[in-house]
């Protein structure tokens, strides 16, 4: 999650390749880290989703444990 969230080298590096699914990303808007990185002509639409793995994981032990929130 995180990785993906905070580097625009390795979600250049993931999409690279993968123009014959339609995928083109904005460098400008990569490298800026927005929300939405590709193109407006791309075929897919390329996305950053903001994660907060250790909320998800506290809330999954919550559960187990049966502790409210």
């Amino acid at each position: 999650g995180g990785i993906g969230e905070n580097a625009p080298v390795i979600r250049s590096r993931i999409c690279s390749g993968l123009e014959f699914f339609g995928i083109h990303l904005s460098a400008q808007q990569n490298d800026q880290g927005e929300d939405l990185i590709s193109t407006a002509d791309s075929r897919v639409s390329v996305r950053v989703i903001r994660t907060d793995e250790e909320q998800v994981i506290a809330r999954g032990v919550s559960r187990m444990l049966d502790i409210n929130d």
